[in-house]
Order: structure tokens, then sequence, then C-alpha cells
């Protein structure tokens, strides 16, 4: 699809907010530019462990939907975050399916958790990622999420 940049996940990160520590999905293209997307933390715990290959003794929620996808024959052929509005973000998840596809409005905390599972190509779309970049100077004292949960 055209004015769609592809990204990929740089690490899942914890930052101050008004509401206390956060996690935030950064993402980033090819020319090394940075988006963050804020989520809950047990998304982010998701997105980290499926970023490290990390295997759990039980399936996660979104091992589960990974599962189920795959055992009725379908695939995730892309996920698309396509708008902001009033700082939220929407995703659609593209599913290949008997040779037709299937879009599926989701959220881009779960979208990214399945693409990061399956290896399914990311696209954000051109306005949203412009929109959205922040320097790298500004990722400065937030700490990984694996140094968060290992501290101590």
């Amino acid at each position: 699809m055209e004015h769609f940049i592809p990204v990929d996940v740089m690490g899942v990160y914890m930052t101050s907010t008004p509401h206390g520590l956060t996690p935030v999905v950064i993402i980033h293209n090819e020319g090394g530019e940075i988006m963050p997307i804020y989520v809950g933390m047990s998304e982010g715990v998701s997105i980290n462990s499926a970023a490290n290959n990390e295997v759990t003794p039980r399936p996660m929620t979104h091992d589960l939907m990974t599962a189920i996808i795959e055992q009725l024959g379908a695939s995730i052929s892309c996920v698309y975050i396509d708008e902001i509005k009033d700082g939220i973000y929407y995703a659609r998840l593209s599913l290949s399916y008997n040779g037709s596809t299937i879009e599926i409005d989701a959220r881009p905390s779960d979208c990214i958790s399945l693409a990061v599972r399956t290896g399914a190509p990311m696209r954000v779309h051109m306005s949203v990622f412009q929109s959205s970049t922040i320097n790298e100077d500004e990722l400065e004292g937030m700490m990984t999420l694996d140094s968060f949960v290992n501290r101590g």
C-alpha cells in the first residue's frame, strides 16, 4: 500500500507519565527515525517477551491468538497502524485466508505483539509516523522493560 512506511520494533521501554511508569514500544523505520506507542503493562510484557524469543510455560493470550490463526489455516499478512485521533493510535490486522484478505480493527499493541511473534510486516501510515516521531535523545533516562523487570 502506498503511503505506508515499513517499521520494526526497536524495543520496549519504561517511561514516567502523569499516571506513573508506563511501557512504551519504540518502533523505527529504515532511516532510523523512531516513534513511541504507549501500551499497557501486560501488552508491553507480551511484546517484549516475543521480541526476546522467550517461551512461557503456558501460552500467553497473543500466543493463543497466533495458534488459533494458524490452526484455522490463516496467516497474518501485515499489520497497519494507520490513524491517530486524540493521541490514540488505530491499527488493522490483515489476515490471508483461503485466497482472500480479511482486515480486522485492533489495538496497535495487539497487532505489534502478533507481528513480532509471526514475523509479519508492520507498516505505519506516513502521516502518522511523521506526526509521532521523537528524537533518539528523548529515550535518555528510559530503561528497557528487561532492566525494569530485572532490577532489584
